[in-house]
């Protein structure tokens, strides 16, 4: 896997209800293992616990694709939940 880059960009997307919706990025990265790029965005909402909401996805990073692609695998989720878990302990 490549090192995690912060990118701080923000994007716009439409939820299930067809409204837009801003989201910011907080990171992507490329995995050797599957070889694909994920991004990883909130659009600022909350848990019920409080916790900021945080999703997911596979994307083109050369733009030929401009649709975000669903994570299909446990390992990927596995993956993601991995880095962002250490990314909360070290700002912690």
């Amino acid at each position: 896997m490549n090192d995690k880059e912060k990118n701080n960009s923000v994007f716009t997307i439409k939820n299930s209800n067809g409204t837009e919706v801003e989201c910011e990025i907080l990171f992507t990265f490329d995995s050797e293992q599957t070889k694909k790029s994920y991004i990883v965005y909130t659009d600022y909402t909350k848990e019920e616990s409080g916790s900021l909401k945080v999703y997911a996805n596979t994307y083109d990073p050369n733009g030929n694709n401009m649709n975000l692609m669903p994570i299909e695998t446990e390992e990927e989720w596995n993956t993601i939940e991995a880095i962002l878990s250490k990314l909360e302990s070290s700002e912690e």
